[in-house]
């Protein structure tokens, strides 16, 4: 089989160098059933990786994969109920129909669907919908920081964690990057305080009551310290802030400007046969 391919990819470099378009120099490779695999068919990955050995092991992998792949599918055909082959018959037509709907759909939309959405847009669908951005989680804006406990001066970092001075701040950051295991200010993100506890290892039994009393937090264990600094807090059933849902709102005019694009784009392809006549109800 080796010595085949071999012979096969002489060939192919021959023939190919000659008239590399002509369907007369296809090589046939291999034949399941009625079906022939032909030299060009096989992906070009597999024909010119590595070494020739290489190449050679790799194109009669792929030779006997096809034909499992061919034999069985022959085998299949011959032997499945005709009602069975039928459905799926009617379910590979489905299939190809609504794929083939999609993309025409898909090229329209980018060529045609507008997709700049406005600041204002934005904040006028946050206006209206209050009622579906109502905060399901507690979140907190807050810096995390995690130190081994043999961590030199640790006054002084949960000193700076507390400041709320743009110098303390940096200090803090170049102290935590020398011996920090983890330093993570979430102050231009919500989180929630789920995610939080998860980094403290620890669960709070009653988190709103936490929140409302602590601006700073610390806990350890043998091996480090925690520390959580929190600059602001929502809690669970009120209206969550515009910029938390920002881009879950984009997603929801986008969804809703696509579905609405569709809508227009199938009602006038099917006021256009109506027009033309090539659409009648026997």
């Amino acid at each position: 089989m080796n010595k085949f391919i071999t012979i096969i990819l002489i060939l192919s470099a021959f023939y190919g160098c000659r008239n590399s378009d002509s369907q007369a120099n296809k090589i046939p490779v291999a034949k399941a059933g009625n079906e022939v695999l032909y030299y060009d068919e096989i992906p070009g990955l597999v024909k010119n990786w590595g070494t020739p050995a290489d190449s050679t092991s790799l194109i009669q992998g792929y030779i006997n994969k096809w034909a499992r792949r061919e034999l069985m599918f022959k085998k299949a055909e011959e032997n499945l109920p005709p009602e069975l082959m039928n459905e799926i018959e009617e379910q590979l037509q489905e299939t190809r129909l609504n794929l083939v709907a999609y993309e025409y759909q898909r090229m329209m939309m980018l060529q045609k669907m507008d997709t700049l959405i406005s600041q204002e847009e934005l904040e006028k669908y946050y206006s209206e919908n209050e009622a579906s951005f109502m905060l399901t989680s507690n979140i907190v804006k807050a810096l995390f920081i995690k130190l081994p406990v043999e961590t030199p001066n640790i006054w002084k970092i949960k000193s700076l964690a507390r400041s709320d001075k743009q110098k303390d701040f940096q200090e803090l950051e170049s102290i935590c990057y020398q011996f920090a295991e983890k330093f993570d200010d979430f102050n231009e993100e919500w989180i929630t305080m789920d995610r939080l506890s998860i980094e403290l290892k620890k669960e709070f039994s009653n988190q709103e009551d936490f929140l409302r009393r602590t601006k700073f937090y610390e806990t350890r264990d043998t091996a480090s310290v925690y520390l959580i600094a929190i600059n602001e807090f929502r809690l669970r059933g009120t209206l969550s802030p515009f910029e938390h849902v920002r881009e879950d709102i984009k997603r929801l005019i986008w969804n809703n400007r696509r579905i609405e694009f569709i809508q227009d784009l199938e009602d006038g392809i099917f006021n256009e046969a109506i027009r033309e006549n090539s659409f009648k109800i026997y």
